[in-house]
């Protein structure tokens, strides 16, 4: 197995620095860097890093659009450079074990990696992982690692890629401190056949869905696959059973008043970002005025009726629009 990364890029990309991607000796790989342009390149490139064990670093100038080397003109116009290190089953596949660790995490991390050493004991590749206030390295030398750490906890302080040259006892090494973010956290009110479309998106996207409904029936005939978890629950038992506090988005669609009125009421005690309310505005002004006070805790958050404008009909299009939405929001909170 080996992991691709994206150390680099300037111009038109498809992907940015930090971006990864995996391929087995197979050639299969699970993620995108180029869009399809440079995954057959990395393919066969990842079989030699795969039976070599040594990293490799590669440059793609898709400026050029050269067609004799590439055998097919990519029309874009940037420059990529890429990672590719093994994954050694021997060494449980470090470091990406504790990347995808971090991703199934709460809160971002930074992955650290050199890009350039000239320490023996430090060469290319060798990686440190920050995440929840622990930092776990692999192939780090001892006097380069408190440096390292320093550079990752700017990087999460900041919510920013960065690189840096960093020298110690004369020698230099190029470290590049990759932000990642966890999936977002999706909560669903109302298992309903609408929200069937929506957790489909969700999960297509990477998201983590979590589904709530407190009529059993609706859980059990609905086609959740796709959800983290399906709850079953009174409105009144929402905090009990969903911490609330871990969702970045909430769309809310029971169709049912008094649920919908009591969801509202619970979010609005929360700091989600984003929070969709299905149906007309003439009912969200209704549930609005019956909250009173309490309604005010949603102001610049709600989305009524939720999801963007996109001229479609049906759950499809409905669910569709509101995805595009919340991926919007999320895209703003990260700038």
């Amino acid at each position: 197995m080996s992991l691709a990364t994206v150390v680099e890029t300037r111009g038109s990309t498809y992907s940015k620095a930090g971006a990864l991607m995996l391929i087995d000796e197979n050639g299969i790989f699970q993620g995108m860097l180029s869009g399809g342009c440079l995954e057959g390149d990395l393919a066969i490139r990842a079989q030699l890093v795969i039976e070599t064990g040594t990293p490799q670093l590669i440059t793609y100038d898709l400026a050029e659009d050269n067609d004799e080397l590439w055998g097919l003109g990519v029309g874009c116009d940037g420059l990529m450079k890429v990672l590719l290190q093994p994954l050694i089953a021997a060494q449980d596949y470090e470091p990406f074990a504790t990347i995808l660790a971090a991703l199934d995490s709460d809160a971002p991390a930074v992955v650290s990696t050199l890009l350039e050493s000239s320490i023996k004991c430090a060469p290319i590749g060798s990686a440190l992982v920050l995440a929840n206030g622990n930092s776990s390295a692999f192939g780090i030398a001892d006097d380069l690692l408190s440096k390292i750490v320093a550079g990752a906890t700017k990087a999460l302080r900041s919510g920013a890629t960065i690189s840096e040259r960093i020298t110690v006892a004369d020698n230099d090494v190029l470290a590049l401190h990759s932000v990642i973010r966890p999936a977002p956290r999706i909560l669903v009110l109302g298992g309903g056949l609408d929200a069937e479309p929506l957790v489909r998106y969700a999960d297509e996207l990477g998201w983590k869905c979590t589904v709530v409904d407190h009529r059993p029936a609706y859980l059990e005939k609905g086609n959740f696959s796709g959800a983290e978890r399906a709850i079953c629950c009174s409105v009144d038992e929402l905090r009990t059973e969903v911490e609330l506090e871990k969702f970045d988005a909430a769309v809310v669609m029971s169709h049912h008043l008094a649920s919908d009125r009591a969801y509202l009421e619970h979010l609005g005690t929360t700091d989600i970002a984003y929070v969709g309310l299905l149906g007309p505005a003439g009912r969200r002004d209704r549930l609005l005025a019956e909250l009173g006070d309490r309604g005010g805790a949603l102001a610049g958050r709600l989305s009524g009726p939720a999801g963007l404008d996109i001229g479609g009909r049906g759950p499809a299009a409905i669910a569709l629009s509101i995805v595009v939405e919340i991926q919007q929001t999320l895209a703003k909170a990260d700038t």
